[in-house]
């Protein structure tokens, strides 16, 4: 990862960087102190790129522009231009040249130029430099990113030095997590912003392997933190609440002084679902979001799965996959088998629905969550982490506003058409049916 006033792929560290030519590296030195004038402090963001055989075009909006170009009514292409938009900052942000004219014509702005000493060389480290300084000058949207959300329960009732303790052994748990996770051969890429009391985490891999991976990471945290709790005195060692949840959102870069961070930050559907899922949630508890996704192509018994499954066949395949974490050296002794299970569906011989529960927040919106528990069997010492079913609420803690029937009634034809769906998809991942 490039350090602060460290240009992304210059670094001296090795790797991809030094096949990066000088002559590029000065190309990009040049286009990161242009992107910066023209960002000035923020004010401006940049939406995409084409090379010339010059340097770059590239089109520049003002920080509002998109919200004023999504919110137009009148011409009926609201929620057209809310699409388009999604799209331009979703994935790579190179274009075409006739592409980029036919977005600045759509938004109806004029593209910009900044000229470098010689062209961009067309070679993969270079292309992804540039991506990379793009975004970190931009506004991106992510439509499907696991994301965690790690709370930690009665925070504000500790003293600032129990707090910033309590935080200190989180951190640490993510780097013991990561270091376990490294040793298999699994890398977790993962960046965290603090909520004050807790923090988001997600992996900055994108696809169904890397949201797995995630999982796997997020239970072997909770388990870390749950060895230090054992075995600390006092208020060290945090209590925390935990969910895990697939959804969209955006990632920014905040002005740090005159430069953007080098760090990250998310906002969207998946962070609302993870403060209002966690604000009901219960300490050692870990929530699951109701969610679709897709399946790894690796995927256990299936050598296709078609579409996305709900989250109760993502856990099911997450479980088969905790495998690979067997042999990892945890608190001193090696980890013989891990299983992890959503209340309600613990008995794989079972075709029953995992037990669904409706979280209703402060505000009274209501969505759907699963209670997640897990064993993780270290030789001849069993770690249970999570909360039991027979400790969970039979009814929600707020009570939602009474619907319409008919309101209630296609709540619940939805809920049913779920349900059997998911169990559908439990009995084809099981039997490694596949559709063609």
């Amino acid at each position: 990862m490039a350090t602060s006033g460290e240009l992304p792929g210059t670094g001296s560290d090795g790797g991809v960087e030094n096949t990066i030519s000088i002559v590029q590296r000065g190309n990009l030195k040049s286009l990161e102190a242009s992107l910066r004038r023209q960002w000035r402090l923020g004010q401006n963001i940049v939406l995409c790129w084409s090379a010339d055989e010059r340097g770059l075009l590239v089109i520049f909006v003002p920080h509002y522009f998109l919200g004023n170009y999504c919110a137009r009514v009148g011409d009926g292409a609201g929620s057209d231009n809310e699409a388009f938009v999604r799209e331009l900052i979703s994935g790579r942000r190179r274009k075409q040249r006739d592409e980029l004219f036919a977005i600045a014509e759509r938004l109806d702005v004029a593209p910009g130029f900044i000229k470098l000493e010689a062209p961009l060389a067309d070679e993969t480290p270079v292309m992804n430099a540039v991506e990379q300084l793009i975004k970190r000058y931009g506004l991106s949207y992510v439509s499907d990113r696991a994301v965690l959300l790690f709370d930690i329960a009665e925070f504000s009732l500790f003293t600032p030095f129990e707090q910033a303790s309590q935080l200190n052994s989180l951190s640490y748990s993510f780097n013991s997590a990561y270091n376990k996770l490294l040793s298999k051969g699994i890398e977790i890429h993962f960046s965290r912003t603090t909520t004050g009391d807790g923090y988001y985490v997600w992996n900055r891999e994108l696809g169904p392997a890397a949201n797995r991976d995630l999982f796997i990471f997020m239970l072997l945290v909770v388990a870390d933190n749950a060895v230090a709790r054992a075995a600390s005195h006092g208020n060290t060692v945090p209590v925390i609440r935990t969910a895990f949840h697939i959804g969209s959102h955006y990632e920014l870069y905040q002005a740090e002084g005159v430069n953007p961070t080098v760090h990250s930050y998310i906002v969207g559907d998946v962070t609302i679902e993870l403060a209002r899922m966690v604000g009901e949630a219960l300490p050692d508890q870990m929530l699951v979001g109701h969610f679709e996704c897709r399946l790894p192509a690796d995927a256990d018994h299936v050598t296709q799965m078609p579409g996305t499954v709900f989250s109760p066949v993502f856990i099911q395949h997450c479980s088969r996959a905790l495998a690979a974490i067997e042999g990892v050296q945890f608190a001193g002794k090696v980890i013989a088998d891990t299983r992890c299970y959503l209340s309600g569906s613990s008995d794989p011989g079972e075709r029953r629905a995992a037990r669904r529960f409706v979280i209703v927040d402060k505000h009274g919106l209501s969505r759907h969550a699963y209670n997640l528990e897990a064993t993780i069997q270290l030789q001849d010492t069993t770690l249970a982490l999570g909360l039991d079913e027979s400790a969970l609420p039979t009814a929600p803690r707020r009570q939602p506003k009474l619907a319409a029937s008919r309101e209630q009634g296609e709540e619940v034809l939805q809920q049913q058409g779920e349900e059997l769906a998911t169990l559908l998809q439990r009995r084809r991942f099981d039997s490694g049916i596949t559709e063609e």
